[in-house]
């Protein structure tokens, strides 16, 4: 169920507001210049259009670091412009997966995946989930952090899962979980 409502939320240890925004088909090209930078092995823009409506659910994230906001009609295209991240997740009877999660690589480590991975488990659960999945590269320790901070716990591995990010073997995924 595509929900096109926006979110304002303040990161309170910054004068940063943040705000969510559904993705949609007009949202992919500039995303796709994210996802390319986040990926060793990125969607294709196919991938990610097929990723959007039915039983799939994103939202785009963008910042505002300016104290004082611009007249309304300016802040819409200006909090296009900063758009610094995206998660993409699906819902099918009671279980959300994270399908894809993303942070500029100029924004990481400042906190805004874990305000995207925040937004994915509300809205995971506002869409009917009991349980959520992720898969993640098992040479990604950040993430693993991130999401084991959140409460997942490692329920399995896929040996050779992900093709490597070297171009040589692979790697294995580490498939973790979490009950809402």
């Amino acid at each position: 169920m595509a929900n096109n409502k926006s979110t304002i939320m303040t990161i309170s240890t910054q004068s940063t507001s943040v705000k969510f925004t559904s993705i949609t088909n007009a949202d992919v090209s500039s995303l796709m210049v994210i996802e390319n930078a986040c990926h060793s092995h990125p969607w294709s823009e196919k991938t990610f259009v097929s990723c959007i409506g039915g039983r799939y659910f994103g939202e785009k994230l963008a910042v505002n670091h300016s104290e004082t906001q611009p007249p309304s009609s300016l802040q819409n295209t200006q909090q296009e412009k900063n758009s610094i991240g995206f998660y993409v997740g699906e819902y099918v009877v009671g279980e959300a997966t994270l399908m894809d999660i993303c942070v500029s690589p100029a924004m990481q480590g400042e906190g805004y995946g874990k305000v995207l991975l925040k937004q994915f488990l509300a809205q995971a659960k506002q869409q009917g989930a009991t349980k959520v999945f992720l898969e993640v590269r098992a040479k990604n320790i950040s993430a693993q952090m991130l999401y084991m901070n959140a409460g997942f716990i490692e329920i399995n591995r896929r040996t050779g899962y992900y093709p490597s990010a070297s171009g040589f073997g692979y790697e294995d995924a580490i498939v973790m979980s979490l009950n809402c």
